[in-house]
């Protein structure tokens, strides 16, 4: 058996940072120069020349007059996988895997991806559109093409509710020695294209954490955050992510499939909480569990809210509202510009650190996910030595079957990657139920999956072969198997961050000549999230400014091609 994707936890002792991760990781994918997409179905092809054609003519109408549209993934709160009604990039490009952005002029469409996603992209665009190979030599960042590949003066469409302020300023100033500009929408062309298909977004009831698997009290939490306000001298705290919210305020939510979380936002102040939410979505025992702690608005009220909120406690540079750096350019111009501070969201940092009850919950809910996952192993390899033919996405069903069946179980944490042959090369692979590939004993199966339960999240990954490995096979699972030792036994100074030792890990591909478009390891929310910032283990530079620290949970994971 090998494996992949470990919770770990880091801990300080004399003085000197440790990782120690789990044995419940460690995997490889192999792979022949093919990657994928993260808990998205399907690989079929939509037409899209229809949309991009009404797109088009809405671009060219008077109030808008721009040349280029921009079309983020996130929703307004910068989800990684957002509900079904916020997937605008997917509907107009027909690419619906979990990382990438659309650019649409009035002659051409471009897709911008990492490796990850390189093959579904291809398999899912139509010819009306051109697949950017981010990361790969002469393929510039969709920021670089916006302002070094459109023509000059160009008027470049966005919706400021999906971009980040610290983004948009950044296009701004790389966009003034072309004369090119940002232009704030009132509507998102999208969305009128879509019409009465769009789905409508979901309002299901939240439900609070009880203490016992939280570890601490919302009220403590506010407390804690109410003291950061006071340290940077500021007037209040804006909150616009969701897993922030949730945490936060100790509610969790089923809007968005597989993560546990609720379309709210949140203003805290040194007096006061208020929470922007629907208020179908809070039921009595939420009221009550909340009590006079929190005042409840309506969403829809937010950033007018902001305006009014602004004014009554006297925002200023001097004394400014403290807002993440994902916040949206929307936010920061209801509040205004100069009375803002954007910096990295206080709260992420607070929720990266889990408590002892909630390191305590990761443990348990790993050892009952791990029944499930051997006894679908123990069956799978039964039915194929009986001769049963079974699917991929048969497979996916039992893992889940099983994993239904333990206590605290409240869903899975992403789509199951039940991937056999070649499709266990493709990163974030989804069998597609009526047309997916047959489970066979002479070929890697590989199984990356997970739950969500009260007291944690999973995210576990195990690679088998029910027959005999090849050389090649052996030998890429044995080189991932010596990065993650070296990870395993790496000390390393406090404030060390995870950019920095994700070199260990690649050092015995590098070797070979191999390396992978994957990242080491990520952070794993309290059943929440099951990606989870700031920090995590991999290339990005935006790893290195976050230092691992005690507390914080990572799980460990390689590809390889």
């Amino acid at each position: 058996m090998w494996s992949r994707c470990s919770f770990g936890a880091l801990r300080v002792h004399r003085h000197r940072s440790y990782l120690l991760t789990r044995a419940f990781a460690q995997t490889v994918r192999f792979s022949s120069g093919t990657t994928t997409t993260m808990g998205a179905i399907g690989t079929h092809t939509i037409d899209t020349t229809e949309r991009l054609a009404k797109l088009r003519e809405l671009l060219k109408k008077p109030e808008n007059k721009v040349k280029a549209f921009f079309v983020p993934s996130e929703d307004q709160h910068f989800s990684e996988y957002p509900a079904h009604a916020d997937e605008r990039r997917a509907f107009i490009s027909g690419f619906n895997g979990s990382a990438g952005c659309a650019i649409i002029t009035l002659r051409e469409a471009y897709l911008f991806t990492d490796g990850r996603y390189f093959l579904q992209a291809s398999q899912q665009l139509d010819s009306n559109w051109k697949l950017m190979k981010q990361g790969l030599p002469d393929v510039p960042t969709w920021q670089d093409f916006l302002s070094k590949h459109l023509e000059q003066g160009t008027r470049i469409g966005i919706d400021p509710t999906l971009i980040s302020a610290v983004e948009a300023e950044s296009l701004k100033k790389s966009l003034e020695p072309r004369g090119s500009e940002l232009i704030s929408l009132q509507q998102n062309p999208v969305d009128i294209v879509w019409g009465k298909d769009r789905p409508t977004r979901p309002q299901n009831s939240v439900f609070p954490l009880d203490v016992k698997y939280a570890g601490e009290a919302f009220q403590s939490k506010l407390k804690r955050l109410r003291e950061e306000i006071t340290k940077k001298n500021a007037v209040a705290s804006v909150v616009t992510l969701l897993d922030e919210v949730a945490w936060l305020f100790n509610l969790r939510g089923t809007d968005i499939d597989f993560n546990p979380v609720f379309f709210a936002y949140a203003v805290v102040t040194p007096t006061k909480a208020l929470l922007f939410i629907n208020d179908a979505q809070v039921q009595d025992s939420v009221k009550t569990f909340l009590g006079s702690d929190v005042e409840i608005r309506p969403y829809e009220s937010f950033l007018p809210s902001l305006k009014q909120l602004t004014a009554t406690l006297g925002a200023s540079k001097e004394k400014p509202m403290l807002l993440g750096d994902k916040t949206s350019l929307a936010v920061v111009e209801a509040i205004g510009q100069e009375n803002v501070s954007l910096i990295p969201s206080p709260v992420a940092a607070m929720k990266a650190i889990k408590n002892a009850t909630e390191i305590e919950g990761f443990r348990q809910c790993h050892i009952r996910d791990g029944t499930a996952l051997i006894r679908y192993f123990a069956w799978l390899e039964e039915q194929l030595n009986n001769g049963v033919e079974l699917n991929e996405s048969q497979g996916a069903d039992k893992l889940e079957e099983f994993r239904s069946e333990l206590e605290l179980f409240r869903g899975l944490s992403f789509t199951t990657i039940s991937s056999t042959g070649p499709n266990a090369a493709i990163i974030h692979y989804s069998p597609e139920p009526d047309n997916c590939a047959i489970i066979k004993k002479d070929q890697v199966y590989l199984c990356d999956s997970g739950g969500q339960y009260l007291d944690g999240t999973t995210d576990v990954t195990r690679t088998w072969h029910f027959g005999t490995p090849t050389d090649e096979e052996k030998r890429a699972f044995t080189r991932v198997l010596q990065g993650h030792i070296s990870i395993d036994t790496a000390v390393f100074p406090t404030g060390t961050s995870g950019f920095v030792i994700d070199s260990f890990a690649r050092r015995a591909l590098w070797q070979e000549g191999w390396d992978c478009r994957h990242g080491t390891g990520h952070g794993i929310g309290h059943f929440l999230n099951v990606h989870e910032g700031p920090h995590g283990i991999g290339t990005r530079i935006t790893y290195n400014s976050t230092p691992l620290k005690a507390g914080m949970t990572v799980s460990n994971g390689e590809w390889t091609e």
